[in-house]
């Protein structure tokens, strides 16, 4: 699940506190075996032409194409560096969505007049999650899956509603 939430037992801590994160479908180890097995696949057809000079035209070729499946991977990590955190007291709320390239979004309202919405059609997404207050919507969980967000708005209603009669 890419969503956590955190314990909050410290005195002054928020009542709630939510991480979320995009799911990574390749690691850091898949990766490294995507590149060997890329390397060794490019590499077969190759050793047949060891001694000649086709070898020479065809090389730079292959190692452009290792170059470009590392490039775009890397660049999918990159693009997929997303926390937001969203952090619940009684009287207010902030949301901070820290993006790719060190780009930060800051959300905040009183927790009293914040609403969780889903917009199950006619968003960006199906069962699009969204956090009404302070004249602002604001998306959250946006790159969570379609089955995975009506469970975080259900999580998120509740725990909404304990954080306003906690008072």
């Amino acid at each position: 699940m890419p969503y956590e939430w955190m314990p909050t037992d410290a005195p002054g801590a928020p009542k709630a506190e939510l991480h979320l994160w995009p799911f990574r479908s390749l690691p850091r180890r898949g990766f490294v075996w995507i590149m060997g097995l890329g390397f060794s696949l490019i590499l077969i057809p190759l050793l047949a032409l060891l001694g000649s000079t086709t070898l020479w035209w065809l090389l730079p070729f292959a190692l452009g194409a290792m170059g470009a499946l590392w490039f775009f991977i890397e660049k999918s990590y990159k693009d997929g560096e997303i926390l937001e955190k969203l952090l619940i007291w009684s009287d207010h709320m902030t949301l901070t969505r820290h993006g790719p390239g060190q780009k930060i979004q800051h959300w905040e309202a009183n927790t009293y007049w914040v609403t969780v919405e889903m917009h199950k059609k006619g968003g960006p997404v199906p069962n699009y999650v969204t956090l009404k207050g302070n004249n602002r919507e604001v998306e959250i969980g946006a790159f969570l899956s379609e089955k995975e967000r009506p469970r975080l708005y259900d999580e998120l209603a509740e725990v909404l509603l304990r954080a306003k009669s906690i008072g």
